[in-house]
């Protein structure tokens, strides 16, 4: 894709997500899940009168949820589905055929590298 200096601009497709933005997810990602927990414990308090059965529902729900939020913050970053390999192969020297084999033995006998 040429830019217009006429230098080409390069995009890097399999990078994964930067640090501050995957923190930031984190973060929102907790926050959410609190308020639904805050939410769960209230409707319980509201509702232990009036429908114990979706209390009770609601008070586990307040309960599990803290355990699950911070499981799903920590659970670190993710992973590029596919990043390009970094290890480069030692290219395949060709085989010698057996008259070039013959050749080069021949030469190192008579240079007495024997």
């Amino acid at each position: 894709m040429p830019k217009r200096g006429g230098t080409e601009v390069f995009r890097i497709t399999g990078a994964r997500q930067g640090l501050a933005d995957d923190v930031r997810g984190r973060q929102r990602r907790y926050v959410i899940s609190m308020t639904v927990r805050t939410l769960s414990v209230i409707a319980a308090a509201v509702l232990w009168n009036v429908e114990r059965h979706v209390a009770f529902v609601a008070l586990a729900l307040g309960i599990l949820l803290p355990y699950v939020a911070v499981v799903i913050a920590n659970a670190g970053r993710e992973s590029a589905p596919s990043l390009p390999s970094t290890f480069v192969p030692t290219p395949v020297r060709p085989a010698l055929d057996s008259a070039e084999a013959a050749a080069d033995a021949d030469t190192e006998r008579s240079s007495g590298r024997n």
